[in-house]
């Protein structure tokens, strides 16, 4: 398995959105997705999640909050990914250029209309509604979405 961390930053009005439009070759080309990436070895998820956000955005944040757990089996085709979501709500510095993509801050009513998996969607409005801790396993099948399952839990886990 791969595990991996999924950061929206929030300003208070709006997410930083990363618009994957630099690699041909990239699986999410064309997405509009939160940023984040791989863990490296011994890495917590928060460690994790502070080092791709600066990587990618030239941000540091500070106490992420971790929102939710999602399993996506085979992926890629072959692996499964585990993937950390985490909110964040505060940071310094100032935005960089991204390798992966464009970065863009995208209003609230806005964050839904953006190209994305369809998985995206679904933890999207449950991060936007502020729903509690959740669980989830998303598949899909040849990129296609085929379904989901969810559990939500107490927000003090």
């Amino acid at each position: 398995m791969i595990l991996a961390t999924l950061c929206y930053i929030d300003n208070g009005r709006e997410y930083l959105l990363l618009h994957r439009n630099k690699k041909e070759q990239d699986i999410h080309h064309g997405k509009w997705i939160g940023v984040g990436g791989k863990f490296e070895a011994g890495e917590t998820p928060q460690e994790c999640v502070v080092r791709e956000v600066f990587e990618e955005t030239g941000l540091t944040i500070q106490n992420p909050d971790l929102k939710g757990f999602i399993m996506f089996p085979k992926f890629d085709g072959t692996n499964d990914w585990g993937v950390f979501v985490f909110v964040a709500k505060t940071f310094t510095g100032h935005l960089i250029q991204s390798d992966e993509g464009d970065l863009e801050w995208v209003a609230y009513h806005h964050v839904l209309d953006k190209p994305t998996w369809k998985g995206d969607t679904l933890f999207l409005k449950w991060l936007l509604t502020d729903q509690s801790f959740f669980s989830a396993k998303i598949i899909y099948e040849n990129g296609e979405f085929v379904t989901y399952s969810v559990d939500f839990k107490n927000a003090g886990i």
